[in-house]
């Protein structure tokens, strides 16, 4: 059913349209081109003027040949660095980059299992229930395009994002909460030489906050890190100010409220007890995403997943996706693993058998869409 050699070309010339976060404007155009054709209606939004790129969202809409429910699938346009003139390697199992940049199958092999399934659904004249398609940008610097979109003009009562590292048939059903923190230690500058006893080190002060504040696995739940650090201006100089970026994570709300708090709290206390001042911002990147096995969601991606001839196997994960924006928009949202292996690195591959299954899981839920949810 899935034309294994169109999937393979159509996947690699989206690959080599570079597409990095903030710059996916000739990509959208390529794209939105592509689904024209395909004769769906395709929108964009200003996201990019909100976000400071050169594209917005996109929402295409493909109306129903039969009844059933609304589906929306998303997929990611925007790609990590280093994404420029990426050149595709195809063997025969796998898909790999040449090994200057990444591949992109993060998050393009979804987007050519969509366009594929269309084709397929097209060509073989097979019915379908309205879809809705939803293709956003920044997804890589804290699910931008997802938090920008306007969901009031989708009618999907049911979702499916193609994002998850996982193989092809794991369905991703638990996902965390994650704040990101920034802290801020302010000391006093002096000459480092002449007066320093005058001053008050702020990168000393954030040394030694850190080094009793939590880093790393808390338990098995929750995480947190600190990913950035800078301050002062010259070696010679006392510092007067120090940043630090950070983050923490948990699967439960709670388990994130109660590190958050520790985490805030200990920096202030640390950073004022030796005479700096401290300022901590916390912002709420994206919800927890926890469905029960029962839901229709889950139940028609299992199906679906076992039409295909796939394991369906519910999981969970530590890292967020435009999933978890979807969800706690109210539509039920499931992260469908799709078989990229070693992400947002220069060794980053797929299979192609598992490109191919993709295509046939997309197929199966729009199949299951027009059919009872079996329990």
């Amino acid at each position: 059913m899935v034309n294994r050699n169109r999937l393979i070309e159509q996947f690699v010339k989206m690959v080599e349209i570079s597409s990095v976060s903030g710059c996916e404007g000739r990509f959208k155009d390529y794209l939105k081109e592509a689904l024209h054709q395909r004769g769906l209606r395709v929108v964009e939004d200003r996201a990019g003027e909100a976000l400071g790129g050169d594209a917005g969202n996109l929402l295409a809409t493909w109306p129903g040949s039969t009844g059933g429910s609304t589906l929306l699938f998303c997929a990611h346009m925007d790609t990590v660095q280093p994404g420029i003139d990426i050149k595709a390697v195809v063997d025969d199992t796998c898909i790999k980059s040449a090994g200057e940049t990444i591949l992109g199958a993060d998050d393009k092999a979804g987007i050519a299992a969509l366009l594929e399934a269309i084709d397929c659904i097209q060509e073989q004249n097979l019915p379908h229930p309205d879809v809705e398609m939803l293709f956003t940008v920044g997804e890589e610097q804290g699910l931008q395009g997802s938090k920008f979109f306007d969901y009031r003009l989708l009618q999907a009562t049911m979702a499916f994002v193609l994002d998850g590292g996982g193989a092809p048939g794991d369905i991703i059903i638990q996902s965390p909460c994650q704040n990101e923190i920034e802290y801020v230690a302010y000391g006093k500058s002096s000459h480092a030489g002449i007066n320093p006893e005058d001053g008050v080190n702020a990168i000393h002060l954030v040394s030694q906050a850190l080094a009793v504040m939590p880093c790393g696995r808390v338990d098995e739940e929750t995480t947190c890190n600190f990913g950035i650090i800078a301050g002062g201006t010259a070696r010679n100089i006392v510092a007067d100010v120090c940043r630090v970026k950070g983050e923490s994570r948990s699967l439960q709300r709670s388990k994130l409220d109660t590190l958050t708090d520790k985490l805030v709290n200990t920096f202030r206390e640390e950073v004022e007890k030796r005479g700096g001042r401290a300022e901590v911002q916390v912002t709420l990147l994206y919800p927890e995403l926890k469905l029960d096995e029962d839901q229709p969601v889950v139940q028609t991606a299992v199906n679906a997943a076992k039409r295909a001839g796939l394991q369906p196997v519910l999981t969970g994960t530590g890292g967020g996706s435009d999933a978890s924006i979807i969800n706690g928009q109210g539509i039920p949202c499931v992260n469908l693993g799709i078989g990229m292996q070693q992400v947002h690195t220069t060794s980053e591959f797929i299979l192609i058998d598992d490109l191919v299954k993709n295509a046939e899981l997309v197929l199966e839920i729009i199949a299951q869409a027009t059919e009872p949810v079996k329990r």
